[in-house]
């Protein structure tokens, strides 16, 4: 029986996952590799310690950086669009305190 966090994070690593298969760069392939490697090594971390809460924060930040430039969602579900639109956020990846 998998636990709700786990499931959720499993959700979310999936996510990630997908997002970055379509992530327009050339360092694609390294940054999903990046992020097997993070979660593979932080398996056994507490979901319910304040470390791996703001762990999961950011995973959750770059999700919204990878979905970002998802061309379905840029064009609003017309991939032929050429009107694409992008927000950026003044601080995306703060430095860890």
């Amino acid at each position: 029986v998998m636990l709700p966090q786990t499931r959720e994070l499993l959700h979310l690593y999936r996510r990630l996952l997908r997002s970055c298969a379509t992530y327009p760069s050339k360092n694609r392939w390294g940054i999903y590799e990046a992020i097997r490697e993070e979660f593979r090594d932080n398996i056994a971390l507490d979901p319910d310690d304040p470390k791996t809460q703001r762990q999961i924060q950011v995973a959750y930040k770059g999700l919204g950086q990878l979905q970002m430039y998802d061309a379905m969602k840029l064009s609003k579900g017309n991939p032929e669009s050429p009107n694409w639109e992008v927000t950026l956020e003044q601080n995306p990846m703060p430095k860890p305190p």
